[in-house]
């Protein structure tokens, strides 16, 4: 474990795709350790660079974000990468927090749920959902002055953990124009590429572990309309009923069946959203801006009833009523679950860490329809939880990895790696062209550029799986 996560550390990439048959490993000057698993025609002297990585990826990826199902999760990578990009000091810490009511026994209760799933230690998570647990011990034993005092201490770090999320939207917001406007264009490519599918083919469904609404600033940017539970305009409600709702046109002059309209995908955040509020019985979305500077005072708009930081439906809370903290969280991962375990589905993971149990289930389950594929893309493998996942899973051959500094990075993923951003018709018409008039094995399409190249090699692979 040790010596893969200093490869990554050291400039090294990871990459399976296509018929590899095991994990390929290219130290950071291009030359591939592992030559014997290595079946890619080219000689053991020669030095792996990006033209090559891209020969390898771009058109496999470009095959596969076409599927029937294509769906995309997302964890705290992307935001840490947009962060750093823009020049800010990346994603919202999850280190614990140090309690000072029942010290002990919440940071003992906390490990043991980190051991649990697999974790060395426990997270701010693990702490707040020990501390719910224990809060509601404490109003069944009667103990009042117990349970008033850990309830103000876990609002408090509550509030504060609202506060880091808010604090990492702001530094990407304030941060000069120039700099700004270029991690958003690589922002708004990155979720173009997926979101871009052709009109015959499922939207795309964005998932996300994610507190902040980086993604769906993106999103707002690109401009491409996310569907998801919420129903209203001034403080939208979560409902379960709305989850097929969708938007279609009819082309002038065609008789049929109306088509997708373009520029529309879903999106479900598993974990909750630094603007979702219980309200009552009700789960609200407020109007909370992106990077404000505050949490409270939109706390305390009238229709929230003296709302505080406990009632933020940040997972996996709110501590004042079991019932409904379960209830968004449980429509979400029925959501996730229902998306992905589809034959002909494809999922792609980025910054995702695989350190949720309750999600690597899904994921496993899914995997064992042989018509689905999973597609792992990570910067690094901080806590060993993807290369544990991946050694795990009895699927590999469905399973393709992109990982380290060069194939995770972000602004490299969708300028060379990722499809681009709209796959039409004219392109696939020309690739078929040029094939027909050259012949597939002709070395007359060697003289054209690389990008009219590759976009051939693509439309083919995307028509194959079709087919």
């Amino acid at each position: 474990m040790e010596e893969y996560q200093n490869f990554l550390k050291e400039g090294g990439n990871i990459i399976k795709t296509r018929d590899d048959r095991d994990l390929i490993w290219v130290a950071g000057n291009g030359v591939i350790q592992n030559q014997e698993d290595c079946d890619w025609g080219i000689e053991e002297t020669d030095v792996i660079d990006n033209r090559i990585f891209r020969k390898r990826i771009e058109p496999w990826l470009t095959s596969l974000f076409q599927s029937e199902h294509l769906s995309l999760l997302c964890g705290s990578g992307i935001s840490n990468a947009i962060s750093f990009k823009a020049g800010a000091n990346g994603g919202a810490s999850m280190a614990a927090k140090k309690f000072n009511t029942f010290k002990d026994e919440i940071e003992e209760a906390a490990s043991a749920t980190a051991e649990a799933c697999g974790r060395d230690k426990g997270n701010i998570e693990d702490q707040i959902r020990t501390a719910n647990d224990l809060l509601r011990g404490l109003k069944i034993l009667r103990k009042s002055e117990e349970a008033k005092t850990l309830e103000s201490e876990l609002t408090e770090k509550i509030r504060d953990f609202a506060q880091s999320i808010l604090n990492t939207e702001r530094a990407i917001a304030i941060v000069k124009e120039e700099q700004r406007n270029e991690a958003y264009a690589v922002l708004v490519n990155f979720i173009l590429s997926f979101a871009s599918r052709t009109g015959n083919r499922e939207r795309l469904n964005i998932f996300t572990t994610n507190y902040d609404r980086l993604i769906e600033v993106g999103a707002e940017l690109a401009g491409i309309h996310l569907m998801d539970r919420f129903v209203g305009t001034m403080m939208p409600i979560f409902r379960s009923s709305r989850l097929n709702l969708d938007l279609h046109y009819n082309p002038p002059g065609i008789r049929g069946e109306p088509r997708y309209l373009e520029g529309v995908a879903r999106i479900s955040k598993l974990h909750g959203s630094i603007d979702w509020i219980q309200n009552k019985g009700e789960i609200r979305r407020m109007g909370l801006p992106f990077g404000a500077e505050d949490i409270t005072p939109y706390l305390q708009a009238p229709g929230l009833y003296g709302a505080d930081a406990l009632k933020l439906m940040i997972y996996p809370n709110s501590a004042k009523d079991r019932e409904t903290a379960e209830y968004p969280y449980v429509e979400l991962f029925r959501d996730f679950a229902a998306s992905i375990c589809r034959p002909n589905s494809a999922l792609v993971t980025y910054g995702y860490g695989f350190g949720d149990e309750h999600i690597n289930r899904v994921i496993q389950d899914m995997l064992t329809i042989p018509s689905t594929h999973l597609v792992i893309i990570s910067y690094d493998d901080p806590i060993g939880r993807i290369f544990q996942f991946y050694n795990n899973s009895p699927h590999r051959t469905q399973i393709s990895v992109l990982m380290g500094k060069t194939l995770g990075d972000i602004t490299n993923l969708t300028n060379d790696y990722l499809p681009k951003a709209a796959i039409d018709r004219t392109t696939i018409r020309m690739a078929e062209l040029l094939q027909r008039r050259f012949g597939a094995s002709s070395n007359a399409s060697e003289n054209m550029t690389r990008s009219t190249s590759e976009s051939s090699n693509s439309a083919e692979e995307s028509k194959n799986i079709k087919d």
